[in-house]
């Protein structure tokens, strides 16, 4: 516990043996009226002072609806009634069910802390003379070197110069299995060093690497409301004040009927009825129970690897009814190789892979990265010049004075020249043209991510009507793809305004409230990722543009997790429904009962603080998902 709650708990410990003490002190004396009065104030002030200083700067800032003015006009009119011992009960229970709460909500808070601990408190700078001292994150430049020692955690992005190890990764992934790196291999910030001493070459300011991006992404996560949130709140906005005036009226009107009817107005019991209206209507349930409830779904997930924005994006995932995926980099690795050369006449393999090579040795996109890797030769970046790239067609180059094109078909045929299908094997084709000629095409085939075919099983289970890909990648190899995972539907050759298109008419075939999701990983797809209602990007391997555009994150580029979100939101969702029909269904029979004269102060504090303490033990729920990770 804080110090304030210790503190908070120590008064209502105080307080309560203090009402203790006066029951039977009450009972075995007959105190005075005013000795009463002045003995039953002491414990109601212990504990009842904040909230009535909170009621009245309300009252001055001309806000006064809240659960402190219902509950200082409650407790003070029970004292005006001469109710002291109910009106001290009443400020005492509410005062326990604020400490719970704010001890729930503390607790839901660690536990995210605790999963989400990854803030490094310094970096180890390497000195001209190689030593090295620790700084603050933030005052290590770009392009600096830092030492990551066993035990340490990555502090900055960056890429391994030397040295070799294990990086515990599920504190962002929220998978155990070490990844292994090597020199020239990229690291991400928040990651535990387990083995060997690393010297890491920083490629991004603290600011701008993964570890800030993540914890600002949780924080800020509670900005954006879900509907649920905001109904609650624009609710508790109209309700309060409805409820004080039905409180105002239950307490006025009947006493004046009776007069008029010539019986006796008995203004004690219908105003001791109305302050007991005012306790059953204090809706501390409602507005703490829900945003918790969506706090621990986002914490939850945060665990499981997977960045929730918002609430309102844990929302929307409960109603997803289509799903559309980019191909390489998320349904597939991304990670290219050469699988065949086709040369024409007067060119050998070695001679056309290199000219392509070069041609694209500027670039760093996969299928130029893979182009370069299968050359054995050496590429002398000096022999090329006049480079251009053509987006979703590929590159022009000048390369030993000869002009070269690289690229799909789309390129060949603004050319005007006549690109030949590839007929050894299927995969993405590179079309080359020197000097305005064809001379032949590199295949390049990429594999299916192992957790693809179960992402998209896991998706139709969790109700999902439609999985489509969108690529701009060949005809052929989309349909094998396609093929192998079983998706509903696919385009191919497509380039990054088509994929809008393609989204905007999917959109059009939405049923009902269902929303649809686009998942993505490449600059590319940021378009298509801002327009979807969900836009889902991988955020291990993925880029910068297309994680800002998204509003869920998948930190291990793992497509099976979006099912595993959708079962999250759903099971939050649940809990918030539970909860809203619980305190509803509750207040209202207790606002019958009391308005009738049935139920009393003690009726009204179970109303009151036994519904917001079960509510909130509902909503911690919402935080723990291992029961939901099951099968991935």
């Amino acid at each position: 516990m804080t110090p304030k709650q210790k503190k908070s708990l120590y008064k209502i410990i105080a307080a309560a043996a203090a009402l203790v003490a006066l029951h039977f002190v009450s009972a075995a004396w007959a105190l005075p009226a005013w000795a009463l009065l002045a003995l039953y104030l002491v414990p109601y002030l212990l504990v009842g002072w904040g909230t009535l200083k909170k009621a009245a700067k309300g009252v001055k800032n001309r806000q006064p609806f809240d659960e402190c003015f219902l509950m200082a006009v409650a407790t003070v009119g029970a004292f005006a009634l001469g109710q002291y011992a109910e009106g001290c009960a009443v400020i005492l229970f509410y005062q326990i069910g604020e400490l719970f709460e704010s001890y729930a909500v503390g607790k839901s808070r660690k536990s995210i802390s605790d999963l989400m601990d990854i803030r490094p408190d310094s970096a180890n700078l390497e000195q001209p003379d190689g030593t090295f001292s620790a700084v603050a994150p933030d005052d290590v430049p770009v392009g600096s070197v830092i030492v990551v020692q066993p035990g340490e955690r990555v502090p900055i992005d960056g890429t391994v110069l030397s040295g070799n190890s294990a990086l515990n990764t599920a504190a962002l992934t929220g998978e155990s299995l070490p990844r292994d790196v090597a020199p020239g291999d990229d690291v991400i910030s928040g990651c535990v060093n387990m083995t060997g001493l690393l010297r890491i070459r920083t490629t991004k300011a603290f600011g701008e690497s993964t570890v800030s991006k993540i914890l600002d992404l949780v924080e800020n996560s509670s900005m954006k409301k879900s509907r649920s949130e905001a109904f609650i709140t624009r609710f508790a906005r109209i309700y309060t004040p409805a409820v004080c005036y039905g409180a105002l009226a239950l307490a006025v009107v009947p006493p004046l009927v009776l007069l008029a009817l010539g019986q006796p107005a008995a203004w004690g019991t219908w105003v001791y009825r109305a302050l007991t209206f005012l306790v059953i209507s204090c809706p501390c349930a409602l507005v703490i129970s829900i945003p918790l409830s969506f706090f621990g779904g986002i914490g939850g997930a945060s665990a499981c690897g997977i960045l929730v924005k918002g609430s309102n994006y844990l929302e929307a995932l409960s109603k997803t009814g289509i799903v559309v995926f980019d191909k390489t980099g998320t349904l597939t690795k991304g990670a290219f190789a050469v699988s065949a050369v086709c040369p024409e006449a007067g060119y050998t393999k070695e001679n056309l892979l290199e000219t392509a090579a070069l041609a694209e040795s500027y670039s760093k996109h996969p299928i130029s990265l893979s182009l370069k890797a299968a050359c054995k030769e050496p590429l002398d970046a000096a022999r090329v010049s006049n480079v251009e790239e053509l987006g979703g067609h590929g590159i022009t180059a000048t390369v030993d004075g000869h002009s070269v094109a690289a690229g799909n078909a789309r390129l060949m045929e603004k050319l005007g020249l006549a690109a030949k299908p590839c007929e050894e094997a299927v995969g993405t084709i590179v079309h080359v043209a020197v000097d305005g000629v064809y001379a032949g095409h590199i295949v390049i085939s990429d594999t299916v991510k192992p957790h693809a075919k179960a992402a998209i099983d896991g998706l139709r289970a969790a109700g999902v009507r439609k999985n489509v890909m969108l690529t701009g990648d060949a005809e052929p190899v989309a349909k094998a793809v396609a093929g192998e995972i079983g998706l509903d539907e696919y385009h191919a050759g497509l380039l990054p305004a088509d994929k809008v298109d393609r989204v905007e008419a999917l959109l059009a075939e939405k049923r009902g409230k269902e929303t649809l999701a686009f998942v993505g990983d490449g600059v590319n797809d940021a378009p298509v990722l801002s327009r979807a209602d969900i836009g889902v990007a991988m955020g291990a391997l993925g880029s910068d543009a297309a994680i800002e555009a998204a509003d869920v994150v998948l930190m291990d580029d793992d497509p099976a997790k979006l099912a595993l979100a959708m079962r999250i939101s759903r099971r939050t969702l649940r809990i918030v429904h539970q909860n809203i029909v619980f305190a509803l269904g509750v207040k209202a029979a207790c606002l019958l009962l009391g308005a009738l004269g049935l139920a009393g102060m003690w009726a009204a504090i179970f109303a009151d603080v036994g519904v917001m303490v079960l509510a909130v033990l509902n909503a911690t729920r919402a935080l723990y998902v291992r029961d939901l990770k099951r099968g991935l």
